[in-house]
């Protein structure tokens, strides 16, 4: 496979990774699997540095949540937190090679998250039923490792076929633009 290193150390397969036959996706030198757009940075941009499964299945995450992610005063915003959880829960079935695509997300916010200290965010399957992976997982602060969030959600394993569906879907809907004032 052709790689092209990203300035970061990041490694990204040419072209296209995320097909139904599963290709590894470009990771961090920490073993983070990157999204898209943290793929062209070479860097995930929520601030998880580190990623692994443990031999009980359990993936285990470290990050800090970055300044420009602030909501109140040192206080990481409840959508990165949120977004973080949805990204860490979502990687578990990526780690066991298995794409996939959130369908149900809850957090609870337990205490603020603060910005640019260490953080894990640790995460397992709690059952699988089919194509569904009912995920739960908690951000702790690290050392005292006190919980600051708890999430649980579903997510579905996808097909090759999931994203061009979601293109054809889109070009048949219209913008405000399209319509040029017509009757909604």
């Amino acid at each position: 496979m052709t790689t092209e290193a990203g300035e970061t150390g990041a490694t990204t397969p040419a072209g296209h990774w995320a097909g139904a036959d599963f290709q590894e996706p470009p990771r961090t030198p920490g073993g983070v699997a990157l999204c898209g757009a943290c793929r062209v940075a070479g860097s995930c941009r929520l601030g998880v540095e580190r990623e692994r499964l443990d031999e009980d299945g359990v993936a285990w995450f470290e990050l800090a949540c970055p300044r420009d992610q602030e909501g109140g005063p040192n206080v990481a915003h409840g959508g990165w937190t949120a977004a973080v959880l949805d990204d860490c829960l979502g990687h578990l079935p990526l780690l066991h090679r298995v794409l996939s695509v959130t369908a149900e997300l809850t957090v609870s916010f337990v205490k603020p998250v603060p910005v640019q200290r260490p953080l894990e965010v640790r995460a397992w399957v709690e059952r699988r039923a089919g194509s569904r992976w009912y995920i739960a997982g908690e951000m702790v602060l690290l050392p005292t490792r006190a919980v600051l969030a708890r999430a649980s959600g579903i997510w579905v394993t996808r097909d090759r076929g999931h994203f061009a569906r979601h293109e054809e879907w889109l070009a048949q809907q219209k913008t405000d633009q399209d319509t040029d004032g017509e009757g909604q």
